[in-house]
C-alpha cells in the first residue's frame, strides 16, 4: 500500500520505462506476433496496455472534479459480466484495428497525461482510498509486471536488449 502519491508515481513511471522501448521498433518489427509472447506482436502489446492506461485516465479525470468515477464503476461492472476473455479480445481487436501511427502516438501520449492528471487528483480520494489506490496500481505497475515477458520476447525476437 503507497501513504503518498509521488510514491506511487514514481515507483509507475520506473515500472513503465523499460515499455518504452516498443516505441524504438520499426513498425514492421512491432507488427510481428511472437509466440513466446502468447502470439501478441508488439502493436498488440503497446494497444493492450494503453488501453488500461486509458481506463486509469478517465477514472483520474472524473477523479479530479468529483468523489466518485461512473466509469470506473461501469468497467467494474463490465469485466464483470463478460469476463477477461471476452473483454480484452475486444481491446485487442479495436487496437489491431487503428492505423500503426495512432498506436504509436497513444503510447507517446497516455502513459504521461494519466501520470499528470493523478497529481491534480486529491490523496483522498485515489491513494488515500482502498478501492482506487487498487484500481491504478493493478492498470499500471501489476499490469506491467504481468507483460514484462511478453515485453522482453518482444524485443528478443526484433533483436533489441
Amino acid at each position: 500500500m503507497y501513504t503518498d502519491a509521488l510514491s506511487f508515481l514514481e515507483d509507475e513511471r520506473d515500472a513503465w520505462r523499460p515499455f518504452e522501448a516498443l516505441s524504438q521498433l520499426s513498425d514492421e518489427e512491432l507488427e510481428r506476433p511472437v509466440d513466446a509472447a502468447h502470439g501478441w506482436s508488439g502493436r498488440d502489446l503497446m494497444g493492450h496496455l494503453v488501453h488500461w492506461q486509458l481506463l486509469g485516465l478517465e477514472v483520474a479525470r472524473e477523479l479530479a472534479v468529483g468523489e466518485r468515477s461512473p466509469k470506473k464503476v461501469a468497467a467494474d461492472e463490465d469485466f464483470e459480466t463478460r469476463g477477461d476473455v471476452v473483454v480484452n479480445a475486444e481491446v485487442d481487436a479495436l487496437w489491431r484495428a487503428k492505423p500503426i501511427d495512432e498506436v504509436r502516438q497513444e503510447f507517446a501520449r497516455v502513459p504521461g497525461e494519466l501520470r499528470g492528471f493523478l497529481t491534480v487528483v486529491p490523496e483522498t480520494r485515489w491513494v488515500k482510498d482502498p478501492d482506487m489506490q487498487t484500481f491504478f496500481f493493478e492498470e499500471t505497475i501489476e499490469h506491467y509486471e504481468d507483460h514484462a515477458a511478453d515485453l522482453q520476447a518482444i524485443l528478443d525476437a526484433a533483436g533489441v536488449g
